[in-house]
């Protein structure tokens, strides 16, 4: 069993929001912050991670994602700034 991660990634403060799975956070936002693959992170210049989730099971994983991709807005918005106010990049101080 390892360990997988929900991640919420922003172009900046109140800016554009990104939400995705993976079982290596420090591998997958490096990806994001350096432009490694053409896509939505790329195209919006969403670099940031401001909010994160880990599970032991990939299933409960997903099923967060799911769940948080079909959330309004302001609800992702109130999640980040609960454990984030200041919507600092999170990458720099991951000890995972």
């Amino acid at each position: 069993m390892g360990q997988y991660f929900v991640c919420m990634l922003a172009s900046k403060r109140n800016g554009t929001l990104y939400i995705g799975v993976t079982n290596n956070l420090l591998k997958r936002v490096h990806q994001h912050k350096n432009d490694v693959t053409e896509g939505f992170t790329r195209k919006y210049n969403v670099h940031s991670l401001v909010y994160y989730e880990v599970f032991n099971r990939i299933q409960d994983a997903i099923t967060r994602e799911k769940q948080m991709k079909k959330w309004k807005r302001q609800w992702k918005m109130e999640l980040i700034e609960k454990s984030n106010p200041n919507w600092e990049d999170l990458f720099e101080s991951l000890s995972i």
